[in-house]
């Protein structure tokens, strides 16, 4: 499907070059002299190469739609990850670098949905958010509740995030999965 560049939204999927292309971050720009343009930062799905391109906002591009299939993750062996699909229960091997850093997030039994582009897996998509137990935390410096400050604390999966100061060892949070960051405190 074709769309205008000034249609590009971070996440949109883009044949680019011959190439598979996730749309991270995009910048429109209007100079006061020439043409409106849009700088688009993309990362490509099948080798992981980044490309800064900027299209003329005339310019069309090819969008692409990836079937999405419903898996669970099953369990992590050095640095591949098996996952089993929900409908016929096949189970597929996938190197963890495709998840990037959200690989450290997997739970066993997690339910995660995985992008195919002609039948081959692209990227995998983990929940937003997870609930996850801090082991290790700083101790609270007297005085730093008056100013919104954070203090750092490690999560049982080795995750370094900063939460604020009445956090400590033991609790339960909620953590953002592609931030890495603390949202609440878990019910």
């Amino acid at each position: 499907m074709k769309i205008n560049a000034v249609e590009i939204r971070p996440g949109n999927i883009l044949e680019y070059e011959g190439g598979i292309w996730r749309a991270v971050k995009i910048q429109h720009t209007q100079p006061g002299k020439g043409g409106a343009y849009m700088q688009v930062e993309m990362k490509n799905l099948i080798d992981g190469r980044k490309n800064n391109v900027r299209f003329r906002s005339a310019e069309s591009v090819e969008r692409v739609r990836l079937d999405t299939v419903d898996f669970q993750f099953l369990f992590r062996e050095g640095n591949t990850l098996t996952f089993m699909d929900k409908n016929n229960y096949e189970q597929i091997t996938l190197d963890a670098d495709i998840l990037g850093d959200a690989a450290a997030f997997l739970q066993d039994g997690m339910d995660v949905v995985m992008e195919l582009w002609e039948e081959r897996p692209i990227s995998v998509q983990l929940p937003d958010t997870i609930e996850a137990l801090i082991v290790e935390a700083d101790a609270v410096v007297k005085g730093q509740t008056a100013s919104s400050s954070y203090k750092p604390a490690i999560l049982e999966n080795g995750v370094r995030v900063m939460v604020p100061p009445h956090i400590g060892a033991g609790t339960r949070i909620v953590v953002d999965v592609y931030e890495q960051t603390y949202v609440r405190r878990a019910d």
